[in-house]
């Protein structure tokens, strides 16, 4: 077995035991659940936004472009620059389309008047996040000047004008971007794989949070490190409910609902 795939090991049977474990709507009892399970996580509906934003990454896909990536938190802890083509960006490091879709819908659902990205990369998911209402400010944050530039420009070749796009290190543009949002309506947590910097974020974000917030976190199942981050923030006192999906993981701060986690099929 190659080092690389040894790696993927332990990942592999996290997910042989969610596959296992994980609920399906038929085991759901929570009516708050049963309701969101069914008619935004399992929801099918062809909005007419993804068309657009699959357009986008299908140009991605086939781009030829190199752009020099700064890379400031995947896991590692030295900072490393690297020519990576567009290509392989859009690859391997942007999230699928069905992930950007739940975003869409989550947004959808909810309406959140201002939403925070915390990793634009090449902009596929702050597009889904910003689509749903066009009157929402939307905040991305991204490290990489280049990969930055790239988002800017998806944005206007699709015609998504209602982000706000800042860069350089989370550490300086975090407060700053939490300064020019009232609430912290909406979070997607997508920057930065380490269990320190995670939550760091997460306390930063809960200052303007509400009880109608929701904060979303991508990898969680990624690494020990996330697991265990993802651990510390079920157990916070202001966490009311979460939902683990593998890959994404749902936090709700309502405080109607029992303080309960499930793990479900998706």
């Amino acid at each position: 077995m190659k080092p690389f795939e040894l790696k993927k090991v332990p990942v592999a049977l996290q997910y042989l035991r969610y596959k296992l474990v994980s609920s399906t709507a038929h085991d759901l009892h929570s009516p708050f659940v049963f309701d969101f399970y069914n008619n935004v996580i399992r929801d099918e509906t062809p909005f007419y936004s993804y068309r657009a934003i699959e357009s986008v990454r299908a140009k991605m896909l086939l781009s030829n472009a190199k752009i020099n990536v700064l890379d400031l938190g995947t896991g590692g802890i030295k900072k490393r620059n690297r020519e990576l083509p567009v290509s392989f960006i859009a690859k391997q490091y942007v999230k699928q389309a069905k992930d950007g879709q739940l975003l869409f819908r989550l947004v959808n659902r909810f309406r959140p008047a201002n939403i925070l990205e915390i990793g634009t990369s090449l902009g596929i998911t702050t597009m889904y996040l910003a689509s749903p209402d066009s009157n929402a400010n939307v905040i991305t944050l991204e490290g990489c000047p280049e990969t930055a530039s790239a988002a800017g420009k998806n944005f206007i070749t699709a015609g998504v004008k209602n982000i706000q796009q800042i860069t350089g290190e989370f550490s300086i543009t975090l407060p700053d971007a939490l300064k020019k949002m009232p609430h912290s309506d909406f979070v997607f947590f997508d920057g930065n794989h380490r269990k320190d910097a995670t939550l760091n974020y997460f306390h930063q974000c809960l200052l303007k949070h509400d009880e109608q917030s929701v904060f979303v976190f991508d990898d969680i199942h990624w690494s020990r490190d996330m697991r265990e981050a993802w651990k510390t923030i079920q157990q916070h006192e202001a966490v009311m409910l979460t939902i683990d999906l593998f890959n994404i993981g749902i936090v709700f701060f309502r405080k109607g609902l029992l303080k309960q986690h499930f793990m479900l099929k998706y």
